[in-house]
């Protein structure tokens, strides 16, 4: 596979907090491989504060290759049943985890339209297949809004994907299903390769999307999950 990636730009939206410093504690990492990184707080629900970010990697790093749209609300939303759910708090995850995918695509088509083009990358969840409470729901529109962004930016030679994981033993992941809970139990059992793998295990499917190999590929969500969603 061809992953050679030396002379890319990508922006990694979702460090973890809303201070930034989960992403300038990977840039660090990044930037002792020899690599140049630099992490900072962006309001992806905020068009001025998405555009500021684009213009200052461009200008810092010469331009825009790859959008990874990670940010998203999962552990830190409420868990009522849709029928209950308040308004503000739909609202709030709407704004994230749609809305600001949206604002992070719309923003970064000109800057990857200079370069000759782009990839970006969505990350869904395999809980959008079928939508389970309102996390499910926002991460079905996100497949929707990668279908959609596929067709129109194509011409452009923008491909646009997304990646549904499964159970990532991430901190938010294993708060929503630890280990032993009946939630991990169902998925374990429910997918033929395991129901739980580390975060590095989506890296695979990442690099297939955003390098060379990928160039024939858009429009697509990747279940990267142990077939835990089987799909005809």
């Amino acid at each position: 596979m061809d992953v050679d990636l030396h002379g890319t730009v990508a922006i990694v939206t979702g460090a973890g907090n809303p201070r930034g410093d989960g992403a300038e504690q990977v840039a660090t990492t990044i930037r002792s491989s020899g690599a140049r990184a630099f992490g900072c707080h962006v309001d992806i629900t905020a068009p001025d504060s998405v555009q500021s970010l684009m213009e200052r990697v461009a200008g810092e790093l010469g331009g825009i290759d790859i959008l990874v749209n990670n940010a998203a609300l999962m552990a830190d939303m409420s868990m009522e049943p849709i029928h209950r759910y308040g308004h503000d708090e739909w609202q709030r995850v709407l704004d994230v985890n749609v809305t600001g995918a949206f604002n992070m695509c719309q923003a970064v088509v000109p800057f990857m339209t200079a370069r000759g083009g782009g990839k970006i990358v969505n990350q869904s969840s395999g809980g959008a297949f079928p939508p389970q409470g309102v996390y499910g729901v926002t991460k079905l529109a996100l497949v929707a809004l990668t279908v959609a962004l596929a067709g129109e930016l194509g011409p452009l030679k923008i491909n646009v994907n997304a990646i549904a994981p499964g159970h990532v033993r991430s901190e938010a992941g294993l708060s929503i299903a630890p280990e032993g809970s009946m939630a991990y139990e169902m998925i374990t059992q429910a997918a033929p390769l395991g129901g739980s793998r580390e975060p590095e295990a989506l890296v695979g499917a990442l690099l297939l999307l955003v390098s060379r190999d990928g160039d024939w590929i858009t429009g697509q969500t990747m279940n990267v999950d142990g077939g835990w969603v089987k799909r005809v």
